[in-house]
């Protein structure tokens, strides 16, 4: 199975979503100068976004699939 992946780039700051096993989730990075300063676990890559947008300002527009 491929798990989706998504980033975005934003104030300074990579944005990584990684999807996780069926009912586990959606995994949010939050990365400045290489190093993992957060992470999020969300139920769904909307919420993920959602929380981003909300604590960080990172457009929705922004994310990519990688």
């Amino acid at each position: 199975m491929k798990y989706k992946k998504y980033i975005a780039v934003h104030n300074s700051k990579e944005f990584i979503i990684e999807e996780d096993n069926p009912g586990i989730g959606f995994y949010l990075y939050v990365n400045e100068n290489g190093v993992c300063v957060r992470d999020y676990l969300q139920n769904t890559l909307t919420i993920a976004k959602e929380c981003a947008l909300r604590d960080f300002s990172v457009p929705l527009n922004k994310w990519k699939e990688i």
